[in-house]
Formats: C-alpha cells, structure tokens, sequence
C-alpha cells in the first residue's frame, strides 16, 4: 500500500519496514528529530540542506523524500530547483539532471 502524502506517496518499502520495524524506526526519527533541533538553522534552511546532501550522494529515495518534504513545508519549485542547479557545478551535469528528473516527477499538490 502506498500512502499519499499530497505531493506523492511514501514508497512501498518504506511502510514495510515501519510495520515490520516500528520501534526502529520510532527511534530514527527521534534521532532526525533531535539532529534537526540541534542547532541555529531555520527548518527552511534545514530542509535545503537535507536536499543538498541527497543530490549530492545521488539517493534518488533522498531526494525524492527532501524535495517532497520541502513542498510540504511550503518551499517553492524555485527555491527546490535552485538547490538542483547549484548541485551543477559540484556533482556535474549528468547527476544533476537525474534529480532534477526525480524532483520533477512529484507532481504539484494540486495535482
């Protein structure tokens, strides 16, 4: 079963292991959650970083994930691009543009 997210859904696999592994995960995410309010970034800042690491270890699921949080959160599509461009420079043009091709398959919320 996959579960919509408004921007998408949360992969197959991801609800698998959350089902077979809850109090592991519970954990996880306790620990994204302290990393998260570690420190003097904003959550906008944050959640550009998080999709910054994700393109530049090329983690489709990652960016995939960031980019689709990032929306949630109310980023725009041109602040969730201009990550992706600056990921040019960086990682090259073949890697950037596989996750541009990942980002812009997440479909608008609207949509």
């Amino acid at each position: 079963m996959t579960i919509d997210s408004g921007y998408g859904y949360l992969p197959d696999v991801f609800q698998r292991f959350k089902a077979q592994y809850d109090e592991i995960n519970e954990l996880y995410e306790n620990l994204a959650l302290k990393c998260h309010q570690t420190g003097p970034l904003d959550e906008k800042t944050r959640r550009l970083v998080k999709l910054g690491i994700a393109i530049g270890c090329g983690s489709e699921g990652g960016i995939r994930s960031h980019a689709r949080r990032a929306l949630e959160m109310g980023l725009t599509r041109d602040e969730v691009n201009h990550v992706i461009l600056l990921a040019l420079t960086t990682i090259g043009f073949p890697a950037m543009i596989a996750a541009k091709g990942w980002i812009d398959e997440i479909p608008d919320k609207d949509s």
